[in-house]
C-alpha cells in the first residue's frame, strides 16, 4: 500500500485547496507562533471548513499544555493534534484530542521510540519543524515503518527513496513551497504523483 501523504505547514484556502486537488491525504496546520508558517486558530478554522470530507485537518503544537492543545483543536476544528516537542505516555493520555507524536530523531535508537503507537520521526533540528534537514534511512532498517510518517526533507525528486520502507506516510512542507509558507501547486502535485504512482 502507498504511504499516506501529509502536507504541512498550510497557511491559507488557495494553497489548502490545491494540496487536496493533488492528492494529499492531510493537511498540517502550524500553531507555533514562532514558525512563519504560523496560522491562528480562527484563520485555520476558516480554511478547515471548506476542505472536503475525508482530508485529515492536523494541528501541529510546541510547547503547549493538553489543555490548550484540546482547546485549539476543537476551535480551528482538527481531528488530530501533531505534538512536535518532548512528551511522555502521560501527556499523551491527557489529552482529549487524537494525537500523534514526534519523535525528533538524533540517534537510529530513536526511531523506536512510541513504538506502539503511530509517530511522526522528523530529524532533529534545534528549531522546530520545516527545516529540510533529512533522516538517516540506514536507521529504519528492521524497524515497524508501519507505523511511522517519515519527515524530513522530502521533496517530489527525493521522496521515491523512502518508499520501499512501507512507511505509514510522508510529511513534507518546505519541500513544496514556493517561498516560506507559500505552497507552490505544481510542486505539490509532484510529490503526490511521485508517492502515489498516478493512483
Amino acid at each position: 500500500m502507498r504511504p499516506r501523504v501529509k502536507i504541512c505547514g498550510i497557511t491559507n484556502l488557495e494553497d489548502a485547496l490545491a494540496a487536496v486537488r493533488a492528492g494529499a491525504d492531510a493537511l498540517g496546520f502550524v500553531f507555533y507562533e514562532k514558525s512563519p508558517r504560523f496560522v491562528t486558530p480562527e484563520a485555520a478554522a476558516k480554511i478547515a471548513a471548506k476542505i472536503p470530507p475525508f482530508v485529515e485537518r492536523v494541528g501541529l503544537f510546541v510547547n503547549e499544555e493538553p489543555k490548550t492543545v484540546d482547546a485549539i483543536c476543537e476551535e480551528a476544528g482538527m481531528g488530530l493534534a501533531q505534538i512536535h516537542f518532548e512528551v511522555d505516555e502521560r501527556y499523551l493520555k491527557a489529552l482529549k484530542t487524537k494525537a500523534l507524536p514526534v519523535v525528533r530523531a538524533k540517534s537510529p535508537e530513536d526511531v523506536h521510540r512510541f513504538s506502539g503507537r503511530f509517530r511522526l520521526v522528523d530529524a532533529y533540528c534545534e528549531a522546530y519543524g520545516g527545516m529540510g534537514k533529512r533522516l538517516n534511512l540506514a536507521w529504519f532498517e528492521g524497524a515497524d515503518c508501519e507505523r511511522i510518517v517519515i519527515a524530513g526533507g522530502l521533496r517530489p525528486d527525493n521522496v521515491a527513496e523512502v518508499l520501499p520502507y512501507g512507511f505509514y506516510g510522508v510529511d513534507v512542507s518546505s519541500g513544496v513551497e514556493a517561498a516560506r509558507g507559500k505552497k507552490e501547486a505544481a510542486k505539490m502535485e509532484a510529490f503526490v504523483g511521485a508517492v502515489k504512482g498516478g493512483m
